[in-house]
């Protein structure tokens, strides 16, 4: 199938990679958190956080489904594409459209910022409890359609943190290349 050749999937630590941006699951304030989010700050170092304050003061953090982009600070990647993904409620309020969001919108910001790899991370699901199937389908899904109307994007790749995540998206790989 057309474009999944441009997509990897790894297991690791996202912050290592190297590519023109990482994705950061952020939340709207954009000041760090938990999960990939401190990671990624912390690995990082300041240049973010400072980075990221100047975005707040500007435009008052992100939305659900937005991104916006930083340094990378000491990363080896270049940039740090933050998005904010949805806290899973039951499936009723809108949390599929707003995860597709989160890949359409950081692949569109890779493109402007002229990153032609990126990588991202399982967006919402660790603390925000999205489910883990439904999101890797989501993922993968919107990736693929996005690589199939743009040449400008040379490689995406997914990074999983855990076992189970890493399993469902070789799943859904699988299944595509066939």
């Amino acid at each position: 199938m057309e474009g999944t050749s441009k997509i990897e999937l790894i297991q690791g630590d996202i912050t290592k990679i190297i590519v023109d941006a990482i994705v950061n699951a952020a939340n709207t304030s954009l000041l760090g958190g938990g999960g990939v989010d401190g990671a990624i700050h912390r690995a990082g170092g300041p240049a973010i956080l400072d980075e990221c304050r100047a975005i707040v003061a500007r435009q008052g953090g992100c939305k659900t489904g937005e991104a916006v982009i930083t340094t990378a600070g000491r990363m080896p990647s270049k940039h740090v594409i933050h998005t904010v993904g949805p806290v899973w409620n039951g499936g009723k309020h809108h949390e599929d459209e707003k995860l597709a969001n989160c890949y359409k919108n950081s692949l569109q910001l890779a493109i402007d910022n002229n990153c032609k790899t990126i990588a991202f991370p399982n967006i919402s699901t660790g603390v925000y409890r999205f489910p883990k199937d439904a999101a890797a389908k989501i993922a993968v899904d919107t990736v693929k359609y996005f690589l199939s109307g743009t040449d400008k994007i040379e490689k995406v790749i997914f990074v999983c943190f855990d076992d189970e995540n890493y399993q469902l998206y070789e799943r859904l790989l699988t299944t595509y290349r066939v």
